[in-house]
């Protein structure tokens, strides 16, 4: 059975995550310390903390009422940034007391970090996803439009330090939009600091809904091209459905092997890259297990078996 109150949402069957219970930490309004261009809520003034605010008392009431075994995962997000509740140790604490088995996640802009309060918080959480779209100053500062305490340089230093410590899993997801940070400069910027961050995806994704102003998101074949320009051994995966056209063209099993080796795919790549034929020749090296099949999270990607044997370097430096 669904919620129905506004702090509880849910249950949504996430392709990434799994069936999963949503917490809106300001179900009121927007509150926030971005006003990213794309975002699907009205354009507002950024702030640096909450004031209207949920108690946690009301908000483990809800969440009792809704919780069962058939939840994958408890997630944190809000009409704006979740980190800003000014209750947020606390909350977490009370949701691990509860939770059982079901996995708790957070969805966040990644700013707060640079807050040690909340970085030692999100600690205690099994998943974060962190949202980093641009590294370089302007660029940050035309699509995510910060609150202007924030400086991009602190932040990326934060989730580098954050991924180096944290035991659960992270997700890093960057969001495209045409004509800002899909330049060749900007990947390659984001590729360099992508190598420091410790973690297990890197979702890249475009606007998917209609946005708060007048940008356009990325076509499919534009992500598949950025998702080539960064490094084989960075685990980049497309997030994002929307103008996904049909491009089925023929591979060979060599073909097949090579694109598998810059980029592993999923399933829904490989509709929307592969013909009837192609697949054909997948199949055939599933069964001569040259190709393998490897579980990250809720999603499986085709990978070349060799590949396996293959180990990401763990950077331990900033």
């Amino acid at each position: 059975m669904s919620a129905k109150n506004n702090i509880i949402f849910g249950p949504i069957n996430s392709r990434r995550f799994g069936m999963s219970l949503g917490i809106d930490l300001s179900p009121s309004n927007k509150q926030c310390n971005f006003d990213c261009l794309y975002c699907e809520l009205a354009p507002s003034a950024t702030v640096e903390k909450q004031t209207q605010i949920v108690s946690v008392e009301k908000i483990i009431s809800e969440l009792q009422k809704h919780l069962h075994d058939q939840i994958d995962v408890i997630t944190l997000t809000a009409n704006g940034e979740p980190t800003l509740y000014p209750y947020l140790d606390k909350l977490i604490d009370a949701i691990n007391v509860i939770k059982g088995d079901t996995q708790t996640l957070i969805l966040t802009n990644s700013a707060t970090l640079i807050n040690e309060k909340v970085f030692a918080s999100l600690l205690k959480l099994d998943e974060v996803k962190l949202s980093l779209d641009a590294v370089s100053s302007d660029i940050f500062k035309k699509i995510d439009r910060p609150h202007p305490s924030i400086k991009i340089k602190n932040v990326v230093q934060k989730v580098i330090e954050f991924s180096q410590i944290y035991k659960g899993k992270l997700f890093i997801e960057i969001l495209f939009v045409h004509g800002l940070n899909d330049t060749k400069e900007e990947i390659q910027k984001l590729g360099e600091v992508l190598h420091k961050i410790q973690c297990q995806r890197i979702d890249i994704g475009t606007i998917d809904r209609p946005p708060a102003y007048p940008v356009m998101g990325i076509s499919y074949k534009e992500l598949h091209d950025i998702a080539l320009r960064f490094d084989a051994d960075l685990p980049i995966h497309i997030a994002s459905r929307v103008h996904a056209e049909p491009n089925n063209t023929y591979h060979t099993k060599e073909d097949i092997l090579n694109t598998l080796d810059k980029r592993p795919l999923t399933m829904d790549d490989i509709n929307l890259l592969f013909d009837e034929k192609s697949k054909e020749n997948l199949q055939e090296l599933l069964t001569c297990k040259e190709v393998t099949i490897k579980r990250v999270g809720k999603l499986e990607f085709y990978i070349p078996s060799m590949n396996l044997q293959r180990k990401r370097k763990k950077h331990k430096e900033p």
